[in-house]
């Protein structure tokens, strides 16, 4: 799911056109639609998962004009363990049951405040044997969510439109079902009876669209695996195209767009990216997942998208937005966070693959694209990818954390194993047993590529998923004919972290080449050395920005004014504390000063010396990361020195 700004208008009909790269649409949930979801809370224990859920045949009355569900719900399910003589659905209380029949035979039923909807069966069934039940059902759904049952208007004239969403927690607001991350549906029917003048989207293929007096049915039929939370429906009077993508396998893909008529002409002119984009993410992992059915787009009311299977709806069809929602069918809908913890797994993948459109197609984005990212993230010192308060659903969809700092835990990733084991272990976790077509969790995926590296990622993990914040490299160098010799310090924004381990990549340059050596940093303060065989007139930090970091400096040592013989500042780089040793032919009064890059004095004390050598400490610690000139003067004499402080 990808959300911006307009979903604070929520029912605000929106279309958003694609530029050559609109960097600027690449969005993340602000902060105010974060703070406006601070207070919603759904219980995340679901229905009992006492049965597998085989199938589900979906007959629902829709009119988009109302806000109204009525239908009946099937379910094909094969009991876990014996003695099962009840079973659990979430469904909210607002629902009346019209009835739940097993053989013909009405069953009883009842509702438990926590949207629970448990149901008692005539006897025990057996285990591992299928059986069904029907539930009839209707009534308004409560709003919820981010919209999770929504009946509004669209166009010039106002035309009824209707539409789910149901990530996370919202399934259970419109139909039964078990919403929990641990039993995909291995296949589902849906048919919608709606007014003729309107037709619906929806999941898998659409078997038959046939016209009954005044109404008209659509039938969709999915047999790929399917979470609850990905099933949907829109209903509104949609006008269609398709697009069609050639997939590695030699078969064509089919792109079904549905679309408001008003729309119709920049729609059909923006969604033929979709070519390209699934081309680069078939070429870099699997074919697409649901290859025999289709993929395709629904428009509806929003100000981002949702990655229902085989079907995003979509609120405009800008580059980014097609590209996020598109690579949610590899990651989120083939392989599904195993919970609402390992959100990540869905929306990290889904954004750094947006960003892989962004390194292939417009190249001279890419550094900007990662450059914005790291901004974003290091806006704050805190926070893990890892989802700490799952029954927020501003937590959950923190486009700070689970989108881009999670998308930048994957380029860490590639930097790390390199490219070609990169997308290697990608594809071994799309294609991995138990993983493909199902759930996984983080360490799923970790195993999966150690497997696939033979790297031991266990710190890597500890550092950048389950602890919070992001380093600051500080970095000293100097030349000795063709030796470089250089210091990495590191510090760290956030206090669960005492060192992240790195290849650090530092770019020397001369006056007419330049060169890039990757460091193995592994504690802070660390030196090494290096034949760089031409003389270096500067250096540069990770020009390529593969580390998530902020506040950098490297200098070097020919950068530094030594000043006079008879004073050092010491340690460079400089923690909480710096020092200034002074050797004097006879004491006085001297004046210390510190100056920020821009000249502004940020720092001044008075300090007496003795005849001979004394050494001063000052305090520092209250000053940020960076480089300062620290100046001594008195009487005849003047001292002034680069520091850095980190």
């Amino acid at each position: 799911m990808k959300k911006n700004l307009c979903f604070i208008l929520l029912f605000c009909s929106v279309l958003v056109h694609a530029q050559n790269f609109p960097l600027n649409s690449s969005v993340d949930i602000p902060a105010m639609e974060q703070k406006a979801h601070e207070g919603f809370f759904r219980d995340p224990d679901g229905a009992a998962n006492t049965y597998d859920v085989t199938y589900h045949r979906c007959e629902w009355v829709l009119d988009p004009a109302v806000r109204y569900i009525k239908g009946s719900v099937t379910t094909r399910f094969r009991p876990n363990s014996g003695g099962f003589n009840q079973m659990q659905f979430d469904l909210d209380t607002i629902f009346t049951i019209d009835s739940i029949r097993y053989n013909n035979t009405n069953l009883g039923y009842t509702k438990l405040s926590s949207g629970i909807l448990q149901v008692s069966l005539p006897f025990a069934l057996p285990p591992a044997v299928i059986d069904s039940i029907t539930i009839h059902y209707q009534g308004v759904p409560p709003a919820t969510g981010f919209g999770s049952f929504v009946q509004a208007t669209h166009g010039p004239l106002s035309t009824p439109v209707l539409w789910t969403l149901s990530e996370p927690f919202g399934a259970r607001d419109w139909w039964p079902c078990k919403q929990d991350l641990n039993d995909k549906i291995d296949s589902i029917d849906i048919i919608v009876r709606s007014p003729s003048a309107y037709r619906t989207a929806s999941n898998g293929v659409l078997v038959a669209e046939t016209v009954s007096g005044t109404d008209k049915i659509c039938h969709w039929r999915s047999r790929y695996p399917i979470a609850a939370y990905l099933v949907a429906i829109a209903v509104t009077d949609y006008a269609a195209y398709s697009d069609f993508v050639p997939l590695s396998t030699n078969d064509s893909l089919e792109v079904l767009n549905y679309v408001y008529p008003e729309n119709l002409s920049s729609a059909q002119s923006q969604t033929p990216v979709i070519k390209e984009i699934i081309t680069l993410f078939d070429s870099l992992t699997i074919t697409y997942p649901f290859a025999t059915e289709k993929y395709g787009h629904a428009q509806f009311n929003w100000g981002g998208g949702m990655e229902h299977q085989t079907m995003s709806f979509m609120g405009g069809f800008n580059y980014s937005l097609i590209a996020h929602e598109a690579a949610h069918q590899w990651f989120g809908n083939h392989v599904t966070c195993g919970s609402w913890q390992d959100i990540w797994l869905n929306e990290g993948f889904a954004t750094y693959f947006e960003g892989l459109t962004v390194e292939r197609y417009f190249p001279s984005s890419w550094y900007t694209w990662k450059n914005d990212k790291i901004n974003h993230i290091t806006s704050n010192p805190g926070g893990s990818v890892l989802c700490d308060d799952t029954t927020s659903v501003g937590r959950i969809f923190d486009g700070r954390l689970t989108y881009n700092k999670a998308s930048y835990l994957l380029h860490m990733l590639r930097w790390k194993m390199g490219d070609a084991t990169f997308f290697t272990a990608l594809k071994n976790y799309l294609n991995a047993p138990g993983i493909s077509g199902e759930y996984a969790r983080t360490e799923d995926l970790k195993a999966i590529l150690e497997n696939t590296s033979g790297l031991d990622l266990t710190a890597f993990f500890d550092q950048w998923y389950y602890k919070q914040g992001y380093p600051s490299y500080h970095i000293t160098y100097g030349q000795t004919g063709n030796m470089v010799s250089i210091t990495i310090d590191q510090s760290q924004s956030h206090p669960s972290v005492s060192f992240f381990e790195m290849p650090v990549p530092v770019k020397f340059i001369g006056a007419a080449q330049d060169t890039t050596i990757v460091f193995q940093h592994t504690s802070s303060g660390q030196t090494f050395t290096a034949n760089i065989g031409y003389p270096v007139i500067s250096a540069q930090f990770d020009p390529e920005l593969h580390i998530l970091s902020r506040n950098n400096t490297i200098i070097g040592i020919n950068e530094l004014e030594p000043g006079s013989l008879n004073a050092a500042v010491f340690p460079n780089p400089a923690g909480d504390v710096i020092s200034i040793q002074l050797t004097l032919d006879k004491g006085m009064g001297l004046n210390a000063e510190i100056f920020d890059l821009k000249g502004k004095r940020v720092f001044s004390w008075e300090l007496s010396a003795n005849a001979g050598k004394s050494t001063h400490e000052m305090l520092i610690r209250h000053l940020e990361a960076g480089i300062y000139e620290i100046k001594v003067s008195g009487k005849s004499f003047f001292h002034a020195q680069k520091f850095v402080k980190k």
